[in-house]
């Protein structure tokens, strides 16, 4: 491995896993404030290496124009990232924002560490974890704050979270992104003088062109970060900010995974579900919900068999039914037409009304 004599940021993924990221490259910003819960002064040997100094790869074989790749190297030359399996280490080169490329390599290095990523709001109740995979937009952000303000509850992360083979739950509280329809939820973070967000009603719209842009803005860490912070589509805020005075969870045994989802139907209902739909479903949300370029990463480790599909999929789906293996799964589908405001009121309905029985279950 090559080194510089750098000042480094270092992140440690709860004991399982270190992360170094070059505090002079341009991903380093991003990296910072993405990875914030999970900085540390101690520095151990990373098993995730983040910089822009990318390895020479002689001889490498060539996908069309879009990728050149080795038996443990692949380089997207569009994006001008090269992502690097080297045994039990991974290194990631680019001279751009690189959350996108680490965010796959992290849930790859920590399958092989016995815990999986998944897509997932993620709160405590009396000691027991509670994921509720979803796609974006089904009511994630605004359940959480519904429950935040319910006895009991403690708030571990509001979209990804790991999920361990002994059925525990590592959170993620990575900063939240508040949209113009979160406005009654979140009052206190609409209060004094703010950037100016776009009307709910413009909100998709916005949110759509952002998607176009994103893979190539990324590319121009000055200009991501200015587009981030000035963007009228939402506002970033940490946990401590979203839940004033209320506590954050880092890991607690899971007692239920409750995938919540719309659906053209007129009224909300639960339904039970098997370990193995649920597997399924958790890998194909996470995946679906990445951004592009992550899923462009997956592929393209796949296509060069760096990370074969048979193996990542297998892994992960093997980690997560050991996890959820005993544990009660369930759907629960709210109607599309309701508002984020009405969808939460109701997922927290029905979850105050499940989770007392599983509890004594488990007791």
């Amino acid at each position: 491995m090559r080194t510089r004599e750098t000042k480094a940021l270092n992140f440690d993924i709860h004991g399982r896993l270190t992360i170094r990221v070059d505090a002079q490259a341009p991903a380093a910003h991003q990296l910072r404030t993405m990875l914030a819960c999970f900085a540390t002064d101690t520095e151990r040997p990373a098993d995730i290496v983040v910089d822009d100094r990318p390895e020479p790869m002689p001889d490498a074989g060539l996908l069309e124009h879009e990728l050149a790749y080795t038996d443990t190297s692949v380089r997207f030359n569009a994006d001008r990232v090269q992502v690097v399996r080297d045994a039990d280490q991974w290194r990631v080169h680019g001279s751009g924002e690189l959350l996108t490329s680490v965010v796959p390599v992290l849930d790859a290095a920590m399958i092989a560490r016995g815990a999986a990523m998944i897509h997932a709001a993620t709160m405590a109740y009396r000691g027991h974890a509670i994921a509720l995979p979803a796609a974006g937009g089904t009511g994630k952000t605004s359940t959480a704050a519904k429950l935040m303000r319910r006895e009991g509850w403690s708030f571990m992360g509001d979209d990804w979270a790991f999920l361990a083979e002994d059925a525990t739950l590592l959170g993620y509280a990575k900063p939240m992104f508040i949209k113009p329809h979160h406005r009654n939820i979140y009052p206190h973070l609409f209060e004094g003088v703010r950037k100016p967000l776009v009307p709910p009603r413009f909100s998709q719209s916005v949110g759509r062109l952002t998607t176009v842009v994103h893979p190539y803005v990324i590319r121009y860490p000055r200009l991501a970060d200015f587009s981030r912070r000035w963007s009228p589509e939402h506002r970033m805020v940490d946990a401590a900010t979203a839940f004033p005075g209320r506590e954050v969870t880092t890991t607690a045994p899971l007692a239920a995974a409750i995938y919540v989802e719309r659906f053209e139907g007129t009224k909300t209902r639960i339904l039970e579900r098997t370990t193995d739909w649920m597997v399924d479903r958790m890998i194909g949300n996470f995946h679906i919900e990445m951004a592009g370029f992550s899923q462009q990463v997956v592929t393209g480790l796949a296509a060069t068999s760096v990370v074969p599909w048979r193996e990542h999929f297998a892994a992960k789906g093997l980690v997560l039914n050991k996890a959820l293996d005993g544990r009660p799964c369930h759907l629960l589908q709210v109607p599309s037409a309701y508002s984020a405001d009405e969808a939460s009121d109701d997922i927290v309905r029905h979850l105050e009304e499940l989770l007392p029985s599983v509890l004594d279950d488990q007791a």
